[in-house]
C-alpha cells in the first residue's frame, strides 16, 4: 500500500496510507492533515496544495505538466526545484513518499 511522509515547517511528521492512484492532496484532505489547503479541490485550478517533495522521490513522479508550471509561479512561498501541486501527485503501488509542505498556503 502506497505512502506518504507529510512534515511540517514545525517538524511534525504524519505517515499516512493511501490507495494506489490516490494523490497526496486526496490522501491529506481526507486525514485532515494541516498544511494543505486545496481550495479547488485538485483540479489544477489554484496553488494551495503546494509541497516539496524529497529530491529522490521526483524521478518516481510523472512529469509537471505545462498548467502545473504556470500554477506554481503563483504559490506563496517562494517555489524551489522540488516543488510540486500535491494535487498532481498520484500514487503507484508500494512508494512510499516524502512531502514538506510549506509555511503558508494562503
Amino acid at each position: 500500500m502506497p505512502k506518504v511522509t507529510y512534515t511540517s515547517v514545525g517538524g511534525d511528521v504524519d505517515v499516512l496510507e493511501g490507495n494506489i492512484g490516490d494523490s497526496v492532496m486526496e490522501i491529506a484532505v481526507r486525514n485532515g492533515l494541516p498544511g494543505i489547503v486545496a481550495e479547488c479541490g485538485g483540479s489544477l485550478a489554484c496553488s494551495t496544495c503546494h509541497v516539496f517533495v524529497r529530491e529522490e522521490d521526483l524521478a518516481g513522479m510523472a512529469a509537471m505538466g505545462e498548467l502545473e508550471d504556470e500554477m506554481l509561479d503563483g504559490t506563496t512561498q517562494e517555489r524551489r526545484c522540488n516543488s510540486r501541486l500535491s494535487c498532481q501527485l498520484k500514487l503507484e503501488a508500494d512508494v512510499h513518499v516524502y512531502i514538506e509542505t510549506p509555511e503558508s498556503q494562503v
